[in-house]
């Protein structure tokens, strides 16, 4: 693959001083910044590497492993990816996205960390209680959930990417029922619930004095006014999207891999830095039409780091999460009781998907493939995050 004309990194070297300079940033995006801008640099050291055979060394500086470096996202994806590959079930998955309004996402802006946990904790709670409901399917599924805060246009957009077998174990956890292949559970019914218990809580939360209002939402802090700016919320038709089944366990790493490790942008996206004005394509999905189109926006650099900048994660949240029985407390023993009553080993689900080595491997010369010999390294240098 073609190495792209520009990169994340460009932008945030040439503007990110004077973006800085302008701005006063929390430490998690000094930081942020400070990573892209020196990910495979000197400034984070390297190895010089030996090709015996071609007598040239081969420098290699090291990655700065930030999740929101978009250069170091496929080794971690790939990872991810192969301690998935055993926890995979012969069923058809579903994908369910969960978003959050756009007067709610604006709160949400201020108060990432509160209200990320709270979509968490709602959207967990209605697929599961929806799910274990008799009156419905009566099953408890296992699921995860990837949070995703960025639209193609780097707007503000918080929601929920939710990948879901298509089935449970019942109450006595006795059988494995299978859902409808072309059906998992009710669009409507799914959004009534989130809606209803996500505002019950947002309220808690409010009366306890939890909440930060900022900028336009500072009149928020009148009780009064916080009511009725949470009324048109309650008869709002919240979007909760239910797409068509994807395949079996053989389709969903490839799928997978499209959501899990994603960045706000990839390099791919860009296109041009010129004069102060950054160019990236994106797609419109609001366009009525049955393919959504490609098209060109170009921003400001000044404008285009603030977008990018707002989908940074608050330090310490798990932006992947695991439900039902994929639990982390009991998800080895309720998956294997899965194949039980499945009667399938895990071992026969993908016969044809080859490992990922689970350790780095040795690199070989580009000039002539014969394996290279490390013989030099030196260590990153202090920066400051000025």
């Amino acid at each position: 693959m073609p190495e792209p004309a520009i990169e994340l990194a460009h932008i945030l070297r040439l503007h990110g001083p004077a973006y800085r300079k302008a701005h006063c940033l929390p430490l998690h995006q000094l930081q942020l910044m400070q990573a892209i801008e020196t990910c495979r640099t000197p400034a984070l050291g390297g190895v010089i590497e030996w090709c015996e055979r071609c007598q040239l060394a081969h420098i290699q500086y090291h990655s700065c492993r930030n999740r929101h470096c978009p250069k170091c996202q496929g080794a971690a994806r790939q990872k991810w990816l192969q301690q998935r590959r055993a926890e995979l079930l012969p069923a058809v998955y579903f994908h369910v996205v969960f978003t959050l309004p756009a007067q709610l996402a604006a709160l949400a802006f201020y108060n990432k960390k509160l209200l990320y946990d709270l979509l968490f904790r709602i959207t967990s709670e209605t697929l599961l209680t929806i799910a274990g409901d008799p009156a419905r399917r009566g099953v408890e599924l296992g699921f995860f959930a990837v949070l995703h805060s960025w639209g193609q246009n780097l707007h503000f957009h918080p929601h929920l990417h939710c990948v879901i077998p298509g089935g449970g174990l019942n109450s006595g956890r006795r059988r494995f029922i299978h859902a409808r292949r072309q059906y998992l559970l009710p669009v409507k019914v799914l959004s009534a619930y989130f809606r209803r218990r996500f505002l019950e809580e947002l309220e808690k939360l409010y009366a306890a004095g939890r909440l930060h209002f900022f900028g336009d939402l500072e009149p928020l802090r009148d009780p009064a006014a916080f009511a009725r700016y949470l009324d048109p919320l309650r008869h709002a038709k919240w979007v909760v999207y239910a797409k068509p089944p994807f395949g079996g366990p053989l389709q969903v790493l490839e799928y997978l891999g499209r959501y899990t490790h994603r960045v706000a942008i990839s390099n791919r996206r860009l296109l041009k830095l010129q004069q102060g004005q950054v160019s990236f394509e994106w797609k419109d999905y609001r366009a009525k039409s049955p393919h959504p189109q490609s098209k060109v926006m170009t921003l400001a650099a000044e404008e285009f780091i603030r977008r990018f900048l707002q989908h940074s994660l608050p330090s310490g949240l798990q932006r992947i999460r695991y439900y039902g029985f994929l639990a982390n407390c009991h998800r080895s023993a309720r998956l294997e009781l899965c194949r039980q009553l499945l009667a399938t080993p895990s071992s026969a689900l993908l016969p044809h998907v080859p490992l990922v080595p689970p350790e780095p491997q040795p690199r070989s010369c580009p000039l002539c493939g014969r394996v290279l010999v490390r013989t030099a390294f030196w260590p990153a240098r202090k920066l400051d995050s000025s």
